[in-house]
C-alpha cells in the first residue's frame, strides 16, 4: 500500500470544517480557540493522560468516547486548562458543550472538549461561548481553516504541528478503490513525557470503520509514536488524543481486522508518528532533535526502555546542547534503563547527514574525530544507535536537548 504525503491537516479528509477564533481567554492578540465539524457523525476513539490528576475536559471526552462512541464537533481553548477545577470545571464543560450543541444543532453530548494553558483558574465561560458562536458561523473545510485552526491551539509551541496522507481502500460499491484521507494536528511543547501521548492532538479521516477497530489501531499506534517521545519527563493532566472517523470516503466499511485495517493503521501511523517528532523537536527552548533507535533487542517492550531512558535523560539533553560528544552518558543512560544486558557486545553509533561515528565497541570507548563529532552534534536532529546484540526486536524514540530558555520558559509559565 502507498501512503502519500498531502497539504493540510484536520480539513483534508472530506467533510470536516474547521474554524478558529481571538476569544482573549488569556492571550492577547492572537487566536485562542478553535472548532472542528464533521458534516456527519463520526465513530470515535481516544486515548487520556494517565495522571491520577484528570483535568475536567479529560473526564468528559473519556465518557463519551466510552459510553457513547461518536461525535460530530471538537471545541478547544488554549490559556487556560480548566484542571483541578472540581465540579465548577465540569459544570463549563456542560455550559460549552450546551453552546455548541445550540450554534451547531447537534446533541450537546457529541461536542468533544480540549483545553491547555495554566492549571487552576476557571474558565471565562461568557468568553467561550462567545468564541464558539463566531466560530461556528466561520467553519470551512479550507486547508487554512485546519492550519489556522492548529495554530489557535498552540501555548508555548513555537511552530503549528499538522499532517495529512492520503491511501486506497476497496470501494463500497465493490468498484475499484477509493481515496481515503487522513489528517491531523497536535500541541505540545512542554510537559510531553509518555504513559498515554502527552499532549493535545485531533486526528479525522474520512475513511469508514468500525468504531471498535479504530479504537484498536490508536491504541496499537500510541505505544510507538507519541509514547516514545519526552520533553522534560513531565505527564499532563490534559492529555487527550482523538480519532474522529465519518465514512464519507465510501470505501468498503472496516469491520474485521484483515488487510484494509492494516492500510489504515499504517496510515494512521504515518500522521501520530510526523506529528510525535514535531513536538519532540518543538521542546519548550530546545534547539535540536533527539532521536534513539535501540536495535538487536530480546524484546519489544525492552527495546522501548532503552531507547526512551536515553532521550529521557538530563545528561544526554545537556551534553547535545553542548554540542559535547561524551557518549558516556548515553551508555549510562542505556545502563538504568532496567534491562538486563551484555556492555562487552553493544556497539553505539553517531549519525549524521552524510557520517557515521562509531562511539563503542567490544566493552571500550572507540577513538573518534572530535571535529566530526561536532559537526554532527551542530546538526538540527542527532540521532544514536545502538545494537544490543540481543535479539531481532527494534524501537525508536524522540526527545530534545535541555536548554536555559527552558528554565526561563517554566521560572514564570503562569505569571
Amino acid at each position: 500500500m502507498k501512503i502519500s504525503n498531502i497539504p493540510g491537516g484536520v480539513t483534508a479528509a472530506r467533510g470536516f470544517k474547521a474554524a478558529s477564533c481571538a476569544a482573549g481567554i488569556k492571550y492577547a492578540g492572537r487566536t485562542d480557540m478553535a472548532m472542528l465539524f464533521s458534516d456527519a457523525p463520526c465513530a470515535v476513539a481516544g486515548t487520556f493522560t494517565t495522571n491520577v490528576v484528570k483535568a475536567a475536559p479529560v473526564l468528559w471526552d473519556r465518557k463519551i468516547v466510552k459510553e457513547i462512541g461518536t461525535a460530530q464537533a471538537v471545541v478547544v481553548n488554549a490559556g487556560i486548562a480548566n484542571a483541578a477545577t472540581g465540579e465548577t470545571g465540569m459544570a463549563m464543560c456542560a455550559q460549552t458543550a450546551d453552546c455548541t450543541a445550540r450554534a451547531l444543532g447537534i446533541p450537546a453530548d457529541s461536542v468533544l472538549l480540549g483545553s491547555t494553558g495554566v492549571i487552576g483558574p476557571n474558565l471565562p465561560i461568557d468568553r467561550i461561548c462567545a468564541g464558539v458562536t463566531r466560530m461556528a458561523a466561520s467553519l470551512s473545510d479550507t486547508l487554512e481553516a485546519g492550519d489556522d485552526a492548529s495554530r489557535a491551539i498552540m501555548t508555548t509551541d513555537t511552530v503549528n504541528k499538522q499532517c495529512a496522507v492520503a491511501f486506497e481502500l476497496p470501494a463500497a460499491n465493490g468498484e475499484g478503490a477509493v481515496e481515503v484521507r487522513l489528517g491531523g494536528m497536535s500541541k505540545g511543547s512542554g510537559m510531553i513525557h509518555p504513559n498515554m501521548c502527552t499532549m493535545l492532538g485531533y486526528v479525522t479521516t474520512d475513511c469508514a470503520i468500525d468504531r471498535a477497530l479504530l479504537q484498536r489501531a490508536l491504541s496499537e499506534v500510541v505505544p510507538d509514536t507519541f509514547n516514545m517521545i519526552s520533553v522534560d519527563g513531565d505527564t499532563s493532566t490534559n492529555d487527550t488524543l482523538l480519532v474522529l472517523a465519518n465514512g464519507l470516503a465510501g470505501n468498503a466499511p472496516i469491520a474485521v481486522a484483515g488487510e484494509a485495517y492494516e492500510c489504515f493503521k499504517a496510515a494512521l501511523t504515518a500522521v501520530c508518528r510526523d506529528l510525535a517528532v514535531k513536538m519532540a523537536g518543538d521542546g519548550e527552548g530546545a534547539t535540536h532533535l533527539i532521536e534513539m533507535t535501540v536495535t538487536g533487542a530480546d524484546t519489544k517492550e525492552n527495546a522501548r526502555k532503552l531507547a526512551h531512558s536515553v532521550i529521557g535523560s538530563s545528561l544526554v539533553k545537556a551534553m547535545v546542547f553542548g554540542k559535547d560528544a561524551n557518549c558516556g552518558r548515553v551508555l549510562c543512560a542505556l545502563g538504568y534503563a532496567g534491562v538486563a544486558f551484555d556492555p562487552a557486545v553493544i556497539e553505539l553509533y553517531l549519525l549524521g547527514e552524510k557520517q557515521t561515528l562509531c562511539f563503542y565497541r567490544d566493552g571500550c570507548v572507540q577513538a573518534f574525530d572530535e571535529d566530526a563529532a561536532l559537526q554532527i552534534l551542530s546538526e538540527k536532529k542527532v540521532a544514536f544507535t545502538c545494537d544490543m546484540k540481543m535479539g531481532d526486536q527494534a524501537a525508536t524514540a524522540w526527545g530534545c536537548d535541555l536548554t536555559y530558555d527552558y528554565v526561563k520558559i517554566n521560572g514564570d509559565y503562569r505569571t
